[in-house]
């Protein structure tokens, strides 16, 4: 598979990342930075940025389910499947609590 390497300058408040990425995505970035005036740096933080604030968040809900869990706050699975089985009938069940 053919990359490129993408190289930001160093700020004193910055680390700089190397990356290799499949030429096509490079070309995207190069594209969007184009379209949008900006960096290929500054496109590249906007993506991990938001990458990172993803992967938080799913951590921090995935936390939250497993202590519900653990507080015993489920819903059966023979309820919840008798719900969704329900869905298309003409008389649905009301959501399980």
């Amino acid at each position: 598979m053919t990359v490129s390497t993408i190289v930001c300058t160093k700020l004193p408040d910055e680390e700089v990342l190397t990356a290799h990425v499949p030429l096509p995505l490079a070309e995207k970035v190069d594209q969007i930075a184009a379209r949008l005036e900006r960096s290929r740096g500054w496109i590249v933080k906007q993506a991990l940025t938001a990458w990172v604030d993803q992967e938080e968040e799913r951590r921090r809900l995935t936390l939250e389910a497993l202590a519900d869990v653990d507080a015993g706050r489920v819903i059966d699975h023979q309820a919840v499947q008798a719900w969704a089985d329900s869905l298309d009938s003409d008389k649905p069940l009301s959501l399980p609590l």
